[in-house]
């Protein structure tokens, strides 16, 4: 499974973290698959790739809490479940019938 997650990097007491995609069964700070962003706690800076991001959740990476919680705060996440409701919502209506009017 693909997972969304922190990956810490910085000196000792002063950490700073990557977000990163990789498979859940690597280490924290194991090899990754794509980085799509950093997050400073300390300064609260937050920057990250809303393509890559958009593209690795439509995939079906699944992110952490921590990284929900930051995709939210930067409004990637509302952005996906928008984009998620209105395929449901595309499917549905092609999967009803047509009805035919006959006289």
């Amino acid at each position: 499974m693909v997972k969304i997650r922190l990956a810490r990097f910085g000196r000792k007491n002063n950490p700073f973290y990557r977000i990163v995609t990789t498979d859940s069964r690597n280490r924290r700070d194991g090899s990754f698959i794509q980085q799509l962003g950093t997050y400073e706690p300390f300064t609260g800076k937050i920057t990250i790739d809303e393509e890559k991001s958009l593209s690795a959740l439509k995939i079906g990476a699944q992110p952490t809490d921590t990284v929900k919680s930051i995709l939210k705060k930067k409004g990637i996440f509302a952005k996906f479940l928008l984009t998620k409701q209105k395929k449901v919502k595309a499917t549905k209506n092609d999967s009803q019938p047509h009805k035919t009017s006959k006289k």
